[in-house]
């Protein structure tokens, strides 16, 4: 069967999960007594916020042919989760709310799917409410993408009205996997994501690009240099359902066997042991670029017994959220973790996610940014926890991170963002016209101010 790998991206709350829910009925993979809302959203956390936090792929037949969807969230702090589904897919469906219109992970996640590039399907959602500039939302949307007017979808992912159509051109429009990755015999496969299994130690979500992979196989993480033997695999259903091989342009998982989760990282290549060993020419992956944290917080377990138990809970959290950085420290207030985060919702939803999945309670610092310090004596240092300042004496400057900020906006609140840039020391650098009514403007600005 011919096979399409796909994402839908949007800003946040945009109706990513209930289009995801359409296909899922139509497509009949998930039973009618079985469904429910948000049925790819697994963590109890993303249903009970009403927001996608983790990617999740799932396999659908419909017509003869293998569709791989992953939803993805729409949250800033989560648009690493996004930037790792690109690199699996060959398309994407850019939704767009039909009321609020093209908003900031709209354009983000636009730029950064065109980067790829994917083949775009641009649609707008929600068109069962009344909706007087329709028209003027479609030529917005086509004029950002590059495409006709006519070739913007109008949907409801609620009522199902469109969803259809927009599955079939998802069929006709996006891209097989490539014939020339799928003619290679050496099996290559990108790693996006993993999850610890306590019996089946790291289970890796895959997909692969050149050749076949089968139960107990030999295979190699090519950048970790990591051997192990393949102890299951198969597809996602959206549930994990066992299959005998997993071939070129597929998408699912694969249970390694390996408890430690240092030893696999995401973003790296998984070859044949026996290919890597007799130098057979492989398809080695570019992966991702880590992103760089920007807020930090200090995580102290309440009950001082239960460190060990956090720091092994990171490491796990870690397989599925690579974003994660952190190192242990002591203080005052006892052990802990000093953990870089993306941003505040980030932080406040690992810290829900030990409660609930590890059962580690914690006490959480004021979240601060990273500073650099430059000494006299010629020494930089890097701090978030400004007690810890040198004396005065001893400095020669501090530096904080600055980021370039861009703010898309009605025309009509353009007054109200310039009081506030005094407020918070942005400086002005651009601005451009998007659309009628939006503008975009750019400026520079403390990343303290912004986030903290």
């Amino acid at each position: 069967m011919e096979i399409r790998n796909f994402c839908i991206i949007s800003h946040i709350d945009h109706g990513k999960s209930t289009l995801a829910d359409r296909f899922l009925e139509i497509t009949k993979t998930v039973p009618k007594e079985k469904m429910r809302e948000q049925f790819l959203d697994m963590m109890r956390l993303e249903r009970e916020k009403g927001i996608t936090i983790k990617l999740q792929p799932v396999r659908m037949e419909f017509n003869g042919m293998i569709l791989n969807l992953v939803d993805t969230p729409g949250h800033v702090d989560f648009s690493y989760e996004v930037s790792r589904a690109m690199k699996a897919v060959e398309g994407a469906i850019l939704l767009v709310d039909v009321k609020k219109g093209i908003q900031a992970q709209t354009l983000s996640n636009f730029l950064i799917a065109k980067k790829e590039g994917l083949k775009i399907i641009p649609a707008l959602n929600k068109i069962d409410l009344k909706v007087e500039d329709l028209e003027e939302k479609r030529k917005t949307l086509a004029d950002l993408v590059g495409v006709s007017f006519e070739e913007v979808s109008l949907i409801s992912a609620k009522t199902g009205l469109g969803v259809d159509k927009l599955l079939e051109r998802v069929i006709k429009e996006i891209p097989a996997p490539l014939k020339k990755y799928q003619e290679k015999e050496n099996f290559s496969a990108l790693i996006f994501d993993s999850e610890y299994d306590p019996h089946l130690g790291i289970i890796v979500h895959l997909r692969v690009f050149c050749g076949e992979v089968k139960e107990k196989d030999i295979c190699f993480l090519y950048h970790q240099k990591e051997k192990f033997e393949v102890k299951k695999l198969g597809y996602f259903l959206p549930h994990k359902v066992e299959a005998l091989s997993l071939k070129a342009g597929e998408i699912g998982w694969l249970a390694t066997g390996i408890k430690e989760p240092e030893k696999v990282l995401i973003g790296d290549t998984m070859v044949k042991f026996f290919d890597y060993q007799n130098k057979k020419p492989l398809f080695i992956l570019s992966g991702f670029k880590k992103p760089n944290p920007v807020v930090f917080a200090s995580l102290y377990p309440k009950n001082p017994d239960d460190y060990e138990n956090l720091v092994a809970s990171f490491k796990k959290l870690h397989l599925n959220d690579s974003s994660l950085s952190w190192q242990e420290i002591s203080t005052s207030l006892g052990r802990g973790l000093l953990v870089g985060f993306l941003g505040l919702l980030h932080l406040e939803i690992t810290c829900a996610r030990l409660k609930e999945e590890y059962q580690i309670e914690t006490t959480v610092t004021l979240p601060t940014v990273l500073y650099r310090v430059e000494l006299k004596n010629g020494k930089v240092i890097e701090l978030s926890d400004i007690s810890k300042m040198p004396p005065l004496g001893e400095i020669k400057r501090i530096l904080e991170p600055y980021i370039k900020l861009e703010v898309f906006l009605p025309a009509q609140f353009l007054n109200e963002i310039f009081s506030l840039s005094e407020r918070y020391r942005l400086k002005y650098l651009n601005m451009r016209n998007l659309g009628k009514d939006n503008l975009l403007i750019e400026f520079e600005a403390p990343l303290a101010e912004i986030i903290v």
